[in-house]
Parts: C-alpha cells; sequence; structure tokens
C-alpha cells in the first residue's frame, strides 16, 4: 500500500528538514511525499532541493493560505492512504507508517486516529500536552471534539468522497473537513493509544487568545453549515477535559 504524506510549508526553514527527516527514516517503503511551498523567501525551498531524492512531489509557488496549500497536495496525492505532517513536525517513530498499515489493514478500516504530542520550539524532546484521540467519537462533533488531525489517516476512496477543504476558513477547516469524514457516515475507524506526530505549539490553532475566539467561531460555523446542533456552551465544555492533557 503506498501512504501519500503531505507537507505545506511557508517559510519554515527552521524546521521543515526535521520533518523531511522524519519521512525519509520511515520503516515503510511505499510512501509519496508531496511538499507544497507557499513561496517562501527564507531559505526552505533552498532545503526541499537537497531532498528531492525522496520527495516525490515539490510545487513551490504563492497560494491562498494553509487549505489551498493542502487541496493542492491532495490532488497530487496517489495513494492508498493519504494523510498531513506539518512542516513543524516529525513523526515519533520510524515506525509510525509501517504501524499505521498494518493496523489498518488488520482492522479492514477506512480511517485510522492517533495521538500527539506538543512540544515548545526549542524542546522538542520534552512533551507538555498529549492530544488524546480516544476521546473522540462522531458524536462528540458537535461539542467541538475532533481527533488530533496530524493523527489522522484516510483511505484515498475517502478523500475522493469528501472533496476538499474549505479555504474561507482560516483555522477550523481541518474541523470542518472532519464533520464531513464522519458525520451521517457509517465510516469504519480504529484508534491506536500511541503518539504518532510531535507537533510543535505556536501554530496557527494554537497561538494566542485572538486565535481561539477565532477558532471557536469558525467550529460553531462548521457544526451549523453541517446540520449539526451546537451551542458556544457545548463547545466551550471541552477545554476544561483538555487540560488534564497537560504534562506537568
Amino acid at each position: 500500500m503506498r501512504v501519500s504524506i503531505i507537507t505545506v510549508s511557508y517559510n519554515s526553514a527552521e524546521t521543515i528538514e526535521r520533518t523531511i527527516d522524519s519521512v525519509r527514516s520511515q520503516t515503510w517503503s511505499d510512501i509519496q511525499h508531496i511538499v507544497i511551498d507557499g513561496g517562501s523567501t527564507d531559505g526552505t525551498p533552498q532545503i526541499i532541493e537537497r531532498y528531492r531524492d525522496s520527495i516525490k512531489n515539490y510545487l513551490s509557488e504563492p497560494d491562498n493560505g494553509i487549505y489551498d496549500a493542502m487541496n493542492k497536495g491532495m490532488d497530487l496525492a496517489d495513494g492508498d492512504i493519504i494523510c498531513f505532517l506539518n512542516a513543524d513536525d516529525f513523526y515519533a517513530s520510524p515506525e509510525i507508517i509501517s504501524n499505521v498499515v498494518a493496523s489498518m489493514k488488520q482492522a479492514n478500516c477506512e480511517a485510522l486516529i492517533g495521538d500527539v504530542a506538543f512540544f515548545k520550539k526549542n524542546n522538542p524532546d520534552r512533551d507538555i500536552r498529549r492530544y488524546k484521540s480516544s476521546r473522540f467519537t462522531p458524536e462528540k462533533l458537535s461539542w467541538g471534539w475532533m481527533p488530533a488531525h496530524p493523527g489522522l489517516f484516510l483511505r484515498s476512496d475517502v478523500v475522493q468522497r469528501v472533496g476538499r477543504f474549505k479555504t474561507d476558513y482560516q483555522i477550523a477547516a481541518d474541523f470542518e473537513y472532519i464533520i464531513r469524514v464522519f458525520h451521517k457516515t457509517n465510516i469504519t475507524f480504529v484508534h491506536i493509544p500511541d503518539i504518532l506526530v510531535r507537533m510543535q505549539t505556536g501554530g496557527v490553532s494554537t497561538n494566542g487568545l485572538k486565535s481561539k475566539i477565532i477558532l471557536n467561531r469558525e467550529v460553531m460555523r462548521a457544526c451549523k453549515e453541517n446540520n449539526l446542533n451546537t451551542s458556544i456552551l457545548k463547545i466551550f465544555s471541552k477545554y476544561p477535559v483538555k487540560l488534564t492533557e497537560y504534562i506537568i
């Protein structure tokens, strides 16, 4: 089975080499690594060029934001399984993709979700939070719960059914996309209780109060657009639970 890993980047010179290395180190042999760069000016394209032997598809041009870039990556993906790995993030071990493929084969499922660990910019070896996708069920979408997107692996036929990310969302297009994946469908999925991806804090969805306000507005909008009965109180109710994810 071929696995398509899509990485989108913009001015990611400080981190993208680590991301590419984590894909190159995977023990699974049939990987299509797709890198979509938004026209970086900080040396990112030069770093990517050094690894062109392992990057199957590379595109560098201006885009209309992260979700437009992710759509471009999906258009190029030809794998049986499709996933995303951000340019600030990396796989937790070289066996991650092999384990994902084996688990999806064994469960004969259409999707797999796993956990994601967060770390601060200058300390990638110390986890400060574990995003536990085990808490997710499709019934919790209206409460704002979703599996960690970097820990989500989808069969290509699911991706074809669901379509593209909505580019008029600033932060929560991945949540809206996941609603379309799991809501009112009989999609089969499995959770593996492992950290699959280590994710750097400071991204657009974790960057301060303003981002949280935009995020929750868009979560409300996504629910309403997909006929999920929600409220701001339901959305906010998840935050006390999320505090338990932090590692002291």
